[in-house]
């Protein structure tokens, strides 16, 4: 667990700003996430294979490499980072 102590040198309360912040960047996440996923889908039904089979597949050197099966990796590993970025922002808390 990070502990952060912000310090404000402007009166006015700083949380819900921090709040509306981690908010936004929740909502731009999730946007990102949802659009991975759908290109994800778009590609496991194009080539008829999950995109964990794909990839152990491609490790194998069984697929030819292409620009869109290069797109479909960048594909999964921004969704993990998505993914991994969504998972801290809703773990942040406030304590009082």
């Amino acid at each position: 667990m990070t502990e952060l102590t912000l310090i404000s040198h402007h009166d006015g309360a700083l949380q819900p700003l921090i709040e509306g912040a981690i908010s936004e960047a929740l909502r731009s996440t999730q946007s990102g996430i949802d659009r991975g996923e759908a290109r994800i889908k778009a590609f496991e039904q194009q080539y008829g294979m999950t995109s964990a089979e794909f990839l152990q597949r491609y490790e194998n050197n069984e697929l030819q490499e292409t620009l869109e099966l290069d797109e479909w990796i960048g594909e999964i590993r921004m969704l993990q980072r998505l993914q991994e970025k969504a998972t801290r922002l809703r773990g942040v808390e406030f304590v009082h």
